[in-house]
C-alpha cells in the first residue's frame, strides 16, 4: 500500500465519480479542482443523487471545463422521489457534458427506500441507458446477488454500458459484472488496511476494465482518511492499485485514463 504524498505523474487520471455539487465544497471549489489540475488530474464526473443534486451537477460541469455530470436518483433517495423528479432526470440527460447515469443501484445496508421501489429506479435508470447510449453508475451496498439479478434483466433487453461504482463485493460478482460488460471502480477503501480481501481480488480482473475515484467527500484514502476527500487524492488510490498489480504507476494512470474515455464517450487526447 503506497503511503506517499500525492504528486504530478506524467500520465493523466480521471476521477470517474465525485460530488462536487455539495455544500462540503461551496466555500473552495474552484481551488480543489485547481489543486486536481496541479496533479494531472485530467478529468472528473460529479454525480447527482437526486434531482435537485443532478441540476447542481450539471451547473458545476457548465461552470468548469474538466468536469463532467452524471444524472440520476440513488436507491437511498428513491422513496423521496416528487412527482415529476424522473422527468428532471430524463431531460437532464440531454444536457451539455452530462456523460453517464447514476448513480442509481441497490442499498440492503440502509432502509431509506422499500426495495421495489429502490429496483424501480434501478430498472428505469438501465431502461434509459440503453435508449440514450448513455452508461450507467451502480451503487450497490449488501444487494449484491440482487444488483447482478436485476442487471441480467436489463440485459436481455440489450447492451449495457456501466460501471460498479466504489466496488467492495465478492470476486464473483465482479466477474459477473465484468461479463455483462460493467467496468470495476475502486474507490478509497482499497488504501485502508481492513481491506485486505478487495486489495487481493483486484489481482484477478482485467486492467482494460478497472476505474479509479474519490467519491468525494467521501471515503479520503488512507493517508489522508478522515480528512475531507477531493479529486487530487484519486492519485492515492491509484497509486495503491498499480503497486498491487505490480504495474508503474504512470501505466496504470494511462490505462485507467483510456478506459474511462472508452466508457464516457471521449475521444480527445488526455495529453493536449
Amino acid at each position: 500500500m503506497t503511503s506517499e504524498p500525492v504528486v504530478a505523474s506524467t500520465a493523466p487520471l480521471v476521477d470517474t465519480h465525485s460530488h462536487l455539487d455539495e455544500e462540503a465544497f461551496d466555500a473552495d471549489r474552484a481551488q480543489v479542482l485547481d489543486r486536481a489540475a496541479a496533479v494531472g488530474i485530467w478529468r472528473l464526473v460529479t454525480i447527482g443523487t437526486t434531482a435537485d443534486t443532478s441540476r447542481r451537477s450539471v451547473e458545476v460541469a457548465g461552470q468548469f471545463p474538466a468536469v463532467y455530470a452524471a444524472v440520476g436518483i440513488q436507491p437511498n433517495y428513491a422513496a423521496q422521489a416528487k412527482a415529476g423528479d424522473w422527468e428532471v432526470i430524463e431531460a437532464l440527460a440531454s444536457a451539455p457534458k452530462v456523460v453517464a447515469l447514476g448513480e442509481t443501484g441497490l442499498d440492503r445496508y440502509w432502509d431509506y427506500a422499500p426495495f421495489d421501489v429502490q429496483i424501480d429506479y434501478f430498472q428505469r435508470h438501465l431502461a434509459l441507458s440503453q435508449r440514450l447510449n448513455l452508461p450507467f453508475v451502480v451503487h450497490c451496498r449488501e444487494a449484491e446477488a440482487e444488483t447482478v439479478e436485476q442487471l441480467q434483466v436489463a440485459a436481455a433487453r440489450g447492451t449495457l454500458r456501466g460501471v460498479m461504482h466504489s466496488f467492495t463485493g465478492s470476486l464473483d460478482t465482479a466477474r459477473a459484472c465484468l461479463d455483462l460488460g460493467l467496468y470495476i471502480s475502486f474507490a478509497g477503501m482499497l488504501t485502508y488496511k481492513k481491506s485486505q480481501a478487495l486489495r487481493d481480488l483486484v489481482r484477478e480482473l482485467p486492467l482494460d476494465r478497472l476505474l479509479v475515484e474519490t467519491d468525494a467527500p467521501y471515503l479520503a484514502p488512507q493517508p489522508v482518511r478522515g480528512k475531507r476527500n477531493e479529486p487530487a487524492f484519486v492519485r492515492m488510490t491509484a497509486n495503491t492499485l498499480a503497486d498491487l498489480l505490480g504495474i508503474p504507476q504512470d501505466e496504470l494512470a494511462r490505462q485507467t485514463t483510456a478506459n474511462a474515455c472508452r466508457l464516457f464517450g471521449w475521444t480527445q487526447d488526455p495529453s493536449v
